[in-house]
């Protein structure tokens, strides 16, 4: 069953109702007469993670790209901590802080020297007293960044990212190269930092990532958002499937109505069903009705990389859930 997961309002009850950190509205981005962004519709509120995912060229950086100010919007409406994040960069530095694909780091610095650098520039925001230990780089504080391994050079990211103890943070890609031990502490210390209050926008490859992290998440596709909301909401999207095996002198025709879609070769059956619960009970009744023991039973609402490989196979595009 797809992970159900505590949104951040009952997690953290005094930032329920609280004004969106990362908003934006109708959000369109052109380049020359190509629109990669089309009416993108996202909000991310304090003590919350957004995972943000999209197919191929679907708009999703260029959507980062301008939530972060990199870049103008050509339309809609969008702001941070209420401000417009390209206008406002400047008055923004400090409280927004991002892990970006290149970190664009001096490689003869230390990962200490670059950590004192990074505080200096940014003078005025205090965060955690050792940010290289929380990602577990203490014992390389004195190596260059030039000898990282790639993996250790986004844990000095997201170190130099939180030292400044943001209230926005943008993630992009933020464990790629990390092993699953560095991963998991890395999961570990952003769940710490949305429950302090942090809202984390998050873009990643890795889906069980957004599954595991995400109190909302949108995939994108072709310019739109083609499905939002939390992570058991996106898999009721999709049809959930039970599975079994039959005997042998079972067929088609004395099989119960099914709400969903019934597929029966070589005595397994497949049912695809947006009643999961109902098709499971009507199935288990007939299978005691008919004293029929049901081998290899299964039943599962669909998963985050169903739900992603059917957007990416359609044209469909329409935010589901409104947000």
């Amino acid at each position: 069953m797809t992970r159900t997961h505590t949104v951040s309002s009952r997690r953290n009850p005094e930032l329920a109702g609280a004004r969106p950190a990362i908003h934006a509205s109708g959000l369109r981005c052109r380049y020359g007469d190509y629109l990669a962004v089309d009416g993108v519709d996202l909000s991310v509120r304090p003590g919350e993670l957004f995972a943000l995912l999209g197919t191929n060229g679907a708009g999703k950086t260029t959507t980062v790209e301008t939530l972060e100010g990199h870049r103008r919007a050509d339309a809609g409406d969008i702001s941070v901590l209420g401000r417009d994040p390209y206008r406002h960069r400047r008055q923004l530095a400090g409280q927004v802080s991002m892990v970006l694909q290149e970190s664009g780091f001096t490689a003869n610095l230390t990962a200490a020297e670059t950590l004192r650098l990074w505080r200096h520039l940014n003078r005025g925001r205090t965060g955690p007293a050792d940010p290289l230990a929380d990602v577990d780089l203490s014992h390389r504080a004195d190596v260059r960044v030039g000898q990282l391994s790639g993996g250790e050079r986004r844990r000095l990211d997201l170190a130099l990212a939180i030292s400044t103890a943001p209230s926005v943070l943008f993630l992009d890609e933020p464990t790629t190269g990390m092993d699953p031990t560095s991963r998991e502490r890395t999961w570990a210390l952003l769940r710490n930092l949305v429950d302090s209050g942090c809202a984390v926008l998050l873009t990643t490859h890795y889906l069980e990532e957004a599954e595991e992290l995400a109190d909302h998440l949108a995939i994108m596709h072709k310019g739109r958002v083609a499905v939002a909301g939390t992570v058991a909401q996106v898999a009721a999207s999709h049809a959930a499937k039970i599975g079994c095996a039959l005997p042998a002198a079972i067929d088609a025709a004395s099989l119960p109505r099914f709400d969903g879609d019934v597929s029966l070769m070589d005595d397994a059956l497949t049912v695809r069903t947006t009643r999961l619960q109902a098709d499971l009970h009507l199935l288990l009744n007939w299978a005691n009705d008919n004293r029929l023991d049901l081998g290899q039973l299964t039943a599962a609402e669909a998963s985050l990389r169903e739900v992603f490989a059917a957007v990416q196979a359609t044209d469909i595009t329409t935010d589901t859930n409104g947000r």
